[in-house]
């Protein structure tokens, strides 16, 4: 906040900082929280260089008249060689980014294999996986995110934290809310918000937590719906590890539709 940046002002400001408290602990992750963050990273990494190869190669066909439908990523190498019926002059320069793609596509299942076994051998991973919707990425993700339990009096915390908390906005006789503030890790928000769109929409077995997501989507929206399972979803993984509990299906009736 100093006029002119000097060492000697940086030095009274961080006093000053310290004597009146106004500052906030930072937590230094353990080592294998670290790994398991980086294994993670390095996964995302590789599946949007696989993405952008295959989009490379759609842009690149689209001039010369060829457009790739869509369909499944893991069939693209397929579909693009069926679309290019043996021309030579337009494998020269496809065939590269193919052959990349398939790299990368290997890589990434690589990776996945690691991933999973090392869900396996955790016991709170293990656990966390028993809630519908979440699997080894976002088990994984979760535990490497928040490390440990007890940095968290209370689980709600965890959901603000992690930005899925609106924004609150105050002057004077003035309040509202706004959207969700997205602070925090955006990967592990990013795993919720799927994890909640699985969950309202391919769990065939039914559960309190379900129900009233279907019910949320229909008086704000889907949308805004997926954001609040993904927030409770974040604050019932917590609990569940603080507490050792598995996942309570509070009913076991089948859903049809």
């Amino acid at each position: 906040m100093q006029l002119n940046k000097t060492d000697e002002n940086d030095a009274a400001g961080l006093a000053q900082i310290m004597r009146t408290g106004w500052f906030r602990e930072v937590r230094v992750k353990s080592f294998n929280a670290q790994l398991q963050r980086r294994m993670l990273q390095s996964r995302l990494q590789l599946v949007n260089m696989r993405r952008y190869a295959s989009n490379q190669v759609r842009g690149a066909l689209k001039v010369f008249g060829i457009v790739l439908p869509p369909g499944r990523l893991s069939t693209f190498d397929r579909l693009a060689r069926e679309h290019l019926g043996g021309r030579e002059d337009l494998s020269a320069f496809s065939e590269p980014l193919l052959a990349a793609w398939r790299t990368l596509g290997d890589q990434v299942a690589l990776l996945d294999k690691r991933l999973r076994k090392a869900a396996r051998e955790d016991v709170v991973v293990r656990n966390l996986m028993t809630v519908p919707g979440v699997g080894p990425l976002i088990g994984m993700a979760y535990v490497a995110t928040i490390d440990d339990p007890k940095r968290f009096r209370k689980s709600r915390n965890v959901g603000a934290h992690l930005g899925l908390a609106p924004r609150r906005f105050q002057s004077g006789e003035m309040g509202c809310q706004g959207s969700i503030s997205k602070c925090g890790d955006a990967l592990l928000r990013h795993y919720l918000y799927e994890a909640a769109g699985v969950l309202l929409t391919r769990s065939r077995r039914s559960n309190s937590l379900m129900v009233w997501g279907m019910q949320l989507a229909k008086r704000i929206g889907k949308s805004k719906a997926r954001v609040a399972v993904a927030r409770k979803l974040a604050i019932i993984l917590h609990r569940m590890w603080r507490t050792g509990e598995r996942f309570r299906w509070e009913s076991s009736i089948e859903v049809t539709a």
